[in-house]
């Protein structure tokens, strides 16, 4: 079993035949503990921990497995190398080795072409059928109680194939990302009235992060651009202004958050769910948050930073009589306000969520509150730290 990770050990020279036989018997005779002792050694040293680590023939047992594990010695990748017991003895019996170099060969497929190395090869010890066939024997007992030992990490490739393909399978597992499942990777669920700033929050996050940034209705409208199968589902409901069924919500968003960017990367999303059904339908997909946030903004926040906003048919500019007023009077006077900003249709939305809001709390009991009626980048800073530490329910 040939574990791996990256940190990866460079291997000395080989030694002369002789005196690397005889530090493999010296290693067979060692206690396990004192063999794991001098492995924690060579991997503490500097050029281990700067470059990495490539780790051959260790553990052996189940007892080796635990004393590493005991010493902190984790791969992040182990590969096992399966082959037929035929194929191994037949290679075995093949091998030849260089008694000056140390080099090893073979008689079928890897033969040196000079004559005067050919001349003084030698069989090496403990290559016979009957001795690699109780080797076999031996390993096969002891890596059935290895094995388990690195779950989600292992990856079984066939060594009954050209090298260079198992090279090959083997630098694209050990290139790769696993999923994690610990706190540590963020699936952060923003939630909040509209206009309290979610979207800035998750763009901010994900900046920083490198975390996915998932808005539901942009996924909606990204399928209906782009004329997918579940977009021109979408589509009727879109032009008739009607709600779109959870059922195609959640096909839409199970394959983002499937994809391998957010599996490995960790995600933040917002705009889903909006209520105690969707948040169960997430939930019972295996799609829960490790950390959930609620904006507290209040109405006439929530009222001023929406019905206020304008919008330029000219140039497209976007402004805030408030907070971004126009430049002149003219923009001032061609300014247009969304449909969707006006003081009845927000009213409605923020009675919506109210009516959804506390069945929400009470599912995500661990969810922090956040005073949204603040600084963007102060709200930021306390959803900063509710990732990364936990933090008491309600912040200030």
């Amino acid at each position: 079993m040939d574990a791996t990770s990256f940190p990866h050990v460079i291997p000395p020279e080989m030694p002369q035949y002789g005196q690397a036989n005889h530090i493999f018997q010296l290693m067979q005779s060692l206690p396990s503990q004192l063999v794991v002792r001098l492995v924690q050694e060579r991997l503490a040293e500097e050029d281990c921990v700067r470059r990495g680590w490539v780790l051959d023939g260790l553990p052996e047992s189940r007892e080796q497995v635990l004393m590493m594990q005991t010493l902190g010695l984790a791969p992040r990748h182990v590969i096992v190398l399966n082959a037929p017991d035929m194929v191994l003895i037949e290679r075995n019996l093949g091998k030849r080795i260089d008694p000056q170099t140390g080099e090893i060969y073979h008689t079928t497929f890897d033969w040196p072409p000079e004559p005067e190395t050919q001349n003084r090869l030698v069989i090496p010890e403990g290559i016979s059928e009957l001795e690699t066939a109780r080797k076999l024997l031996e390993y096969h007992r002891n890596v059935i109680r290895i094995l388990p030992s690195y779950p989600g990490i292992l990856k079984a490739i066939s060594a009954d194939q050209p090298c260079v393909d198992i090279f090959y399978q083997a630098l694209t597992y050990v290139q790769t990302h696993h999923r994690s499942n610990a706190p540590f990777t963020p699936r952060v669920l923003l939630c909040g009235p509209l206009g309290s700033g979610k979207s800035l929050q998750a763009a901010l996050l994900a900046q920083k992060y490198g975390l996915v940034n998932v808005c539901c209705g942009q996924l909606l409208k990204e399928a209906v651009a782009d004329k997918s199968k579940h977009g021109e589902v979408i589509r009727p409901f879109f032009e008739k202004h009607m709600a779109v069924p959870d059922s195609i919500i959640m096909k839409i968003l199970t394959q983002r958050l499937d994809r391998q960017d957010s599996v490995q990367r960790g995600w933040v999303l917002h705009g889903f769910p909006r209520d105690l059904d969707q948040a169960q339908m997430l939930d019972s997909l295996g799609y829960s948050p490790n950390r959930v946030f609620f904006l507290n903004v209040p109405l006439d926040s929530v009222m001023e930073r929406l019905t206020l906003r304008r919008t330029d048919p000219v140039t497209g500019e976007r402004y805030h009589l408030m907070h971004k007023p126009p430049p002149t009077l003219e923009i001032q006077e061609r300014l247009l306000q969304n449909p969707r900003d006006s003081e009845e249709r927000v009213k409605l939305k923020m009675d919506l969520f109210y009516r959804n809001a506390a069945e929400l709390e009470q599912f995500y009991g661990q969810a922090v509150t956040v005073n949204g009626d603040q600084d963007p980048y102060t709200v930021f800073e306390y959803i900063e730290s509710g990732i990364i530490n936990p933090l008491p329910k309600k912040v200030p």
